[in-house]
């Protein structure tokens, strides 16, 4: 009798004892991880196939005994790099708790970041799958050990001082307007040669700027933008109906189906993980039930 073919299945979490650290583990064969960024650095490692990811500089491949560091807002995507797709473990530290790190274990000054993207490391990829170990064994003191301990790591053999962004020439000063405008304008963005014409610009020449700038062209930047304020709307209690409406989607499966190509899972599971959770340990019903 033939096996049954592996499950794809995904967790993207908070632990009240790490708090804001969101962590995601899963296996994933045909999902595909849409371009996008994050606020704060994400680490990975895989434990099991291999994970493709596309970068503004080029691919990587990432195994097992690999961990991949990516800094923030730098765009990428991700999918299966072997038939049997990749199982991993993922952490998302904030920018703040990398900086209290670095300042207490490197000399580094300035926003700490990393200088590599992948790095061949089995001992620390497997202090990031002890992390979620025990998370969902409920160990916080092992938890945060186990997290400390692997930035720590990370920061004092990869660490580097992240550049300081600023806009210095006319196209990135150009891009610049047209994120602002955007971010103004998210739930009725301008048609792009509307847009151009705000920032006294040509439509080929606003996407040849914007894509420079920020690694994707103005429309997907806006899918992500969406996700990211769809994001706080569910952390503060919104259902996905209601944040699907607040950030510019036409209706809930328009933002479930771009919320689970970026984030991994779908706005209402990422939603119960959320929920106020009890003594017992089980998440508290919320008043509104609407999601999915």
């Amino acid at each position: 009798m033939a096996e049954p073919a592996p499950r794809e299945w995904a967790r993207h979490w908070q632990y009240e004892g790490l708090p804001g650290l969101d962590l995601l583990r899963g296996h994933h064969i045909r999902h595909t991880f849409r371009p996008h960024s994050h606020e704060g650095f994400t680490l990975g490692a895989v434990s099991g196939g291999a994970q493709a990811v596309s970068l503004p500089k080029g691919g990587i491949t990432a195994r097992p005994g690999s961990v991949v560091m990516i800094n923030p807002e730098v765009p990428h995507s991700a999918r299966a790099g072997a038939p049997e797709g990749w199982a991993y473990s993922a952490l998302y530290p904030s920018v703040e708790l990398i900086s209290e790190v670095a300042h207490e274990v490197t000399t580094l000054r300035g926003t700490p970041g990393f200088r590599e993207t992948i790095i061949d490391d089995p001992r620390t990829a497997e202090l990031i799958r002890g992390v979620h170990q025990a998370a969902e064994a409920g160990n916080a003191l092992a938890a945060d050990s186990l997290l400390r301990v692997a930035l720590a790591r990370l920061l004092a053999r990869h660490g580097g001082r992240l550049p300081t962004r600023t806009p210095q020439d006319p196209g990135a000063r150009t891009a610049a307007m047209a994120r602002a405008l955007l971010e103004e304008h998210l739930t009725g963005p301008p048609p792009l040669e509307e847009l151009a014409r705000e920032v006294g610009t040509s439509p080929f020449a606003l996407l040849r700027a914007f894509k420079a700038a920020y690694g994707m062209p103005p429309h997907t930047w806006l899918t992500d933008a969406r996700v990211r304020r769809a994001r706080r709307l569910l952390d503060s209690g919104s259902t996905a109906a209601e944040a699907a409406v607040a950030v510019g989607f036409t209706d809930q499966s328009h933002l479930n189906r771009h919320f689970t190509r970026i984030v991994g899972v779908p706005p209402g599971a990422y939603r119960r993980e959320r929920a106020p959770r009890a003594p017992s340990g089980r998440p508290v019903a919320r008043k509104n039930v609407q999601d999915r």
